[in-house]
């Protein structure tokens, strides 16, 4: 068995928290048992972990998410890369052959493909392995849905007509995403919410990427990625197929893509430097930024602060923020990377002054940049530095000079807090060339 994650998109609808570089599915606002917090990474790949013990994960995501999955979640799973952005059935036929060439998985093996951040009951992993089980049955249906039970007439969703109330049903027709009305007639004939799980053998989807776009293994479909169609899996491949069955769930499952439903799940009504007056009436405000926001008599209002902006929203309109969030074009200030953390403090033409941590035992790249000077200042912890082949310790207070064209890096020896100024004429991200990885 194994079990496929597909984690991508920028999350737009929870700006100003999330980004480009850092989804909402690796927002730390959700709680442990123990009172810490974590992401809805984090909570999906631990349930599998307690409902599938053993069962490898895999993420299947873009190039730019690979620190923060390391960060998060560490080096126990695996992570299949796509080189550029097309769509689900790329992206799952992509790491079905990776799957069989670079992990060695049998084409005969069961495989299901999950989104990475539903916010679920902890029996819905345990129900998809009996989906990967009921799949390597002889004489069962090549693909198996998961459909989930509407609890309302959602318009966000698409929808699953199965041919009885079993179940597991054969499926009888599959529905877009309707208006409301649409939706009540849907839930009325027994219709089920597309949760996008899907469960099949591995050699299944290869066979079908076979047909729509003939490849020659794991290294040519990865670098022909680009030429591949955009298209779902929903219209590629299940949409199509003749013997198809969905299994129904009726517990918890919510697709936490806005601030609205996200206000469901919180554990409390405010997070961060956050005061709430008596007068406040289902309210929720988030706050990652340095000052304190107080919300005075408002009602049914969302309320989120990052150095990237400030979002003052009435939760139901906060649900269509998308388009408007687009026009912003707010540059990246905070993110999460496999060694620690980047948080830009300040941006001018001419100069970027960044806090930088990192974790013990970490380091950056080593590199050098060639349009630009910097200046390190360590305000906690202790380090080493290598620069230009020089090598020696830093701890709190030190200062380090950095001329553009000498190669630097920095090691932690203890959690390391450091403040970079970057001075140049032309501060630009691809100014960097990395010599090795120290």
């Amino acid at each position: 068995m194994q079990i496929v994650l597909l984690s991508g998109g920028a999350g737009k609808r929870l700006w100003p928290l999330s980004n480009d570089l850092y989804s909402k599915q690796f927002l730390r606002l959700l709680r442990r048992a123990d009172g810490t917090r974590e992401s809805m990474i984090q909570r999906v790949c631990r349930q599998v972990r307690e409902a599938a013990p053993g069962v490898p994960i895999t993420i299947a995501t873009a190039g730019a998410q690979i620190s923060l999955i390391r960060r998060q979640l560490g080096t126990d799973v695996s992570i299949s890369v796509e080189p550029c952005r097309r769509d689900t059935f790329p992206a799952i036929a992509l790491v079905c052959a990776y799957l069989h060439e670079v992990r060695g998985v049998p084409l005969t093996e069961s495989v299901a493909i999950c989104p990475a951040d539903p916010y679920v009951a902890s029996d819905y992993f345990r129900a998809v392995t009996d989906l990967l089980t009921e799949v390597e049955r002889e004489g069962a249906a090549p693909l198996l849905l998961m459909g989930i039970e509407p609890t309302y007439p959602s318009e966000k969703y698409g929808y699953i007509l199965p041919e009885t109330g079993d179940t597991q049903s054969k499926v009888a027709s599959f529905r877009e995403k309707p208006d409301e009305a649409t939706a009540e007639k849907y839930i009325d004939e027994g219709a089920l919410w597309n949760s996008g799980i899907f469960a099949f053998r591995l050699g299944y989807v290869l066979d079908k990427m076979q047909e729509i776009f003939p490849f020659d293994g794991y290294e040519d479909l990865y670098n022909r990625y680009e030429e591949l169609p955009k298209i779902s899996f929903d219209y590629a491949v299940a949409e199509k197929e003749e013997n198809i069955a969905v299994r129904r769930y009726s517990g918890t499952w919510l697709d936490i893509g806005t601030w609205n439903t996200l206000a469901g799940v919180m554990p409390e009504d405010a997070i961060g430097r956050v005061t709430l007056d008596e007068t406040c009436s289902n309210v929720h405000a988030v706050n990652t930024a340095s000052m304190p926001i107080l919300c005075m008599g408002l009602k049914n209002v969302v309320v989120a602060a990052s150095p990237e902006g400030i979002l003052i929203a009435d939760k139901h309109r906060s649900s269509m923020m998308k388009p408007y969030v687009e026009k912003l074009h707010t540059p990246v200030m905070y993110t999460e990377k496999s060694w620690g953390e980047f948080h830009i403090l300040d941006a001018d033409t001419n100069s970027l002054t960044i806090k930088i941590t990192l974790s013990p035992g970490h380091a950056l790249t080593y590199h050098m940049h060639e349009r630009r000077d910097e200046t390190w200042t360590v305000i906690e912890g202790r380090g080493h530095v290598k620069l230009d082949g020089n090598e020696f310790a830093v701890s709190e207070g030190q200062t380090v000079r950095i001329s553009r064209g000498s190669f630097h890096t920095i090691r932690a020896e203890t959690l390391l807090k450091v403040m970079e100024v970057q001075v140049g004429e032309d501060i630009d991200v691809e100014d960097k060339i990395m010599l090795f990885s120290s």
